[in-house]
């Protein structure tokens, strides 16, 4: 079916005023990307995915202005561990400000740099698993992301890395617009914790294809900035092979609109494959408008997939959940869990989730399910009446709502990271 007229005209002249990168070892994927957006067109309100989420901001051709935020009374993110990172300001890679990029065990390049070579290891991945992701939903952003993409990150990991890897986004311009893709590759049981924090621009789209080869670890913890004006879209497209494991947690506070998809195609046998994902809004501030779009394809046999997205709600924020679990024929003993939670600090705030499966396998075990609620009075009176102030109170039992999405994190230490930023925005908002 041949796309809307407005949808293509939209597409175009987002393209017309941007300048789009030629030559170089992703020219065949980038021209298969122009071509596949320039048919697709830029989505409309009236799309099934985007129902929920207006995307005229996304399609303008400059973005709104956002005015950068530099807290003073909390520590940059991650800076307590010792990790190699690179920095991008207003989606410019910073060499001044980034580390050494030598780890054991570790190749990095910038895609700027490595572009223009005619051949790179990273050739059979660049918008590859991006095109694969577009089906059976197509995510023009992420094609118009390929085609466009300024820079980004190459890491391809051969052994255990010695230490993690962040991406660390910075915003200085109010009218910042930075297109990043970042490719990631792990080899035969190699092993990597990618870290990203930060708010990338005024409006970013950042895609990040992540190969991970059978018995290879991938552990990724994003941090997303507290500007409240922010626009921000991502993709995660994983390919996950035979015995190996992708985990994926994002933490999101603030900004005016949030979209994070991310689609995983588990392809190996005994493999394994979590996203999960913590919100917090206060429309008390401005517009807060959360997005989780997630798609996970069962293609293997004795594989186990988990969703647990977690969002709490207060002042007229809005989130939203679009998960779905397909599970192909074949791909018997497939443990598929999914859930999406709300918690509405409030009578103003509105959580709206689409839990889908698809199973065409006669022997799994999956599941999903889709709660929004109030706080708890009988555990809030509980508190109060042993002595515990309301907001104190109120924060205790947010954070216990909250808990199975950050048990999702294994490295305790990034773990009780988290936990404290989620204390610190809990007590800058108390009521």
């Amino acid at each position: 079916m041949a796309a809307a007229p407005q949808k293509i005209e939209a597409a175009q002249t987002r393209l017309d005023a941007m300048e789009l990168p030629k030559g170089g070892f992703t020219a065949a994927a980038r021209a298969d990307a122009l071509d596949r957006v320039t048919r697709m067109g830029l989505p409309g309100p009236r799309d099934e995915y985007w129902r929920w989420t207006n995307p005229a901001g996304l399609n303008a051709v400059a973005p709104a202005a956002a005015a950068p935020f530099h807290p003073k009374d909390e520590p940059a993110n991650f800076d307590v561990f010792d990790r190699i990172r690179l920095v991008f300001v207003d989606g410019v890679f910073d060499e001044d400000l980034s580390d050494d990029p030598v780890v054991n065990g570790v190749e990095l390049v910038r895609l700027q740099e490595a572009d223009d070579r005619d051949i790179h290891w990273a050739q059979p991945v660049y918008g590859v698993l991006e095109a694969a992701g577009q089906k059976p939903v197509d995510r023009p952003y992420a094609a118009l992301n390929t085609a466009a993409a300024s820079d980004g990150i190459l890491i391809r990991v051969t052994g255990k890395a010695s230490k993690p890897i962040h991406i660390d986004y910075r915003h200085q311009s109010e009218e910042s617009d930075p297109v990043l893709h970042h490719v990631i590759k792990l080899e035969e049981g190699a092993e990597l914790t990618l870290l990203e924090s930060g708010p990338a621009g005024a409006r970013f789209n950042i895609v990040t294809e992540i190969d991970v080869a059978p018995r290879a670890v991938l552990h990724h913890l994003r941090v997303q900035g507290r500007e409240q004006q922010r626009q921000a879209l991502t993709h995660i497209f994983a390919r996950v092979g035979e015995e190996a494991t992708f985990k994926s947690f994002t933490m999101t506070a603030n900004g005016a609109l949030t979209r994070n998809e991310c689609i995983i195609d588990i392809v190996g046998d005994d493999a394994r494959a979590h996203v999960a994902g913590a919100a917090l809004g206060d429309g008390k501030t401005g517009p807060f408008h959360h997005d989780d779009t997630v798609f996970v394809t069962h293609a293997a046999e004795r594989c186990e997939s988990r969703q647990v997205f977690k969002k709490v709600l207060k002042n007229g924020a809005k989130g939203i959940f679009q998960g779905k679990i397909l599970v192909k024929e074949g791909a018997q003993k497939t443990d598929g869990y999914q859930i999406s939670q709300a918690l509405l600090l409030d009578e103003d705030s509105q959580f709206l989730a689409k839990p889908e499966l698809e199973i065409y396998a006669d022997d799994v075990v999956c599941s999903h399910g889709s709660t929004t609620g109030a706080i708890d009075e009988t555990a809030l009176f509980y508190l109060r009446s042993r002595g515990v102030p309301h907001a104190e109170a109120t924060a205790l039992l947010v954070l216990s709502f909250m808990a199975d999405a950050i048990e999702e994190i294994d490295d305790e230490a990034l773990r009780d990271d988290i936990l404290s930023r989620l204390e610190g925005w809990l007590s800058r908002h108390r009521s």
